[in-house]
């Protein structure tokens, strides 16, 4: 059984707070992985005029995750999902041997109220809010955090959330990182060209990781 983090994502691009997440969450939460899981297209974010394709976006994660234990996925362009709801039940039929927990950032919450069955999510999974710069007052103000904070644990149990019955949420305080994607695309917006849009196997590790059969495991 493993401890893996879930981190779902435009990743348009992905850069090295997402990076830097991952390998702060993996020691907060004792987590043996965490899975980037690109998205084909955030329904929040539908019509956006600087969203790269799918496939220069998954080039991009594959990149930043390099020689990490983080796995790059287009498990939801895969199984057809367009809802988290709706990934997470996928996810855990295909893992039911496996305990995980949802990573969002800190500027993401004050938007999760949209989310497609958010409370049905929050019952499913445990979830660990990380820090963003200059989100803290914005997501502990989060019209989903007057249903939430009921169910608030306290980071120094973080390790421990395996043992957590769902919903339960923490918040996790870790080293800032002012990157994001916002200000790439402003510098750069042509910063997928470079990537190419051909459809390619990625790789996890050292292991082929297809796209056919995202999230696939290696031999143990």
């Amino acid at each position: 059984m493993a401890r893996i983090g879930l981190l779902g994502g435009s990743f348009n691009p992905a850069h090295r707070a997402h990076r830097r997440i991952s390998f702060s969450a993996m020691r907060a939460l004792g987590l043996d992985e965490v899975w980037w899981l690109v998205s084909p297209g955030n329904p929040l974010k539908a019509g956006a005029k600087d969203m790269a394709p799918i496939d220069a976006r998954l080039r991009s994660a594959s990149a930043a995750a390099r020689r990490a234990r983080i796995r790059v996925s287009d498990f939801e362009r895969e199984a057809g999902t367009r809802y988290t709801i709706d990934t997470m039940r996928r996810i855990r039929r295909r893992f039911p041997d496996d305990d995980f927990i949802w990573l969002m950032g800190n500027d993401v919450l004050p938007n999760f109220h949209k989310w497609r069955d958010w409370r049905g999510l929050a019952r499913m999974v445990p979830i660990a809010v990380i820090s963003r710069p200059g989100y803290d007052s914005a997501a502990h103000a989060a019209r989903a955090m007057g249903w939430l904070r009921r169910f608030v644990r306290p980071s120094r149990q973080a390790m421990r959330w395996t043992e957590w019955s769902a919903p339960a949420i923490t918040f996790l305080r870790l080293p800032p990182d002012p990157t994001s994607a916002t200000a790439i695309r402003a510098s750069n917006p042509n910063w997928h060209r470079r990537l190419g849009n051909a459809h390619t196997h990625l790789h996890f590790a050292g292991l082929p990781l297809s796209p056919r059969r995202p999230l696939d495991r290696p031999s143990r």
